[in-house]
């Protein structure tokens, strides 16, 4: 395991994590085909406030608009690129170093991500889920499919359930491109 993801597990300042959060704002803004809102002086918690409203909107605008999946195939290569750029910088090697990256990740935006060495995905608590419908879910989750294909680099996410769906969880898996469940 390469040294900055050993540490990004022990610490990860928030500065860091306010800057990552500013990159997937971007990132989904510019999926979205819109001004990402600016964000100076607000808090984490504030941060992650503005950005499930901005993507519950976008999504559902996307939704009475009908451009799904051009939205969501934008939000997956953006996300993707991230991924790439965040597996160079935390040198992600394993499929055990993608679910310790994941788990980091998802910590600092308030998701409780559990993954295994089999590619089984659990995600116990949400802060997006009281934001989102699962109509909602499924659009922005091509954000999680765009940035586990780019820290892996071959691996796609599947989900079987989501707790937008009124699951207790939501349950994922890692496979093969081309592969289903």
């Amino acid at each position: 395991m390469g040294f900055l993801l050993a540490m990004s597990r022990i610490y990860l300042p928030r500065s860091i994590q306010k800057s990552r959060l500013s990159e997937l704002f971007r990132a989904t803004a510019d999926a979205f085909q819109r001004q990402a809102p600016q964000l100076e002086g607000y808090s984490l918690e504030q941060y992650l406030t503005k950005y499930a409203l901005f993507t519950a909107e976008n999504a559902e605008r996307t939704i009475r608009q009908g451009n799904e999946y051009e939205v969501k195939e934008r939000l997956y290569n953006n996300a993707c690129r991230i991924g790439q750029n965040i597996r160079e910088e935390l040198k992600v090697q394993t499929l055990e170093e993608v679910m310790l990256a994941c788990e980091v990740i998802y910590k600092a935006l308030k998701i409780e991500f559990h993954g295994d060495l089999q590619g089984q995905i659990d995600i116990r608590s949400c802060f997006f889920s009281s934001f989102y419908s699962s109509d909602v879910c499924r659009i922005v989750s091509s954000l999680d499919e765009g940035l586990v294909a780019g820290l892996s680099g071959c691996l796609r996410m599947e989900f079987s359930q989501r707790i937008t769906e009124g699951n207790k969880c939501c349950r994922a898996r890692l496979l093969a491109a081309g592969s289903s469940l």
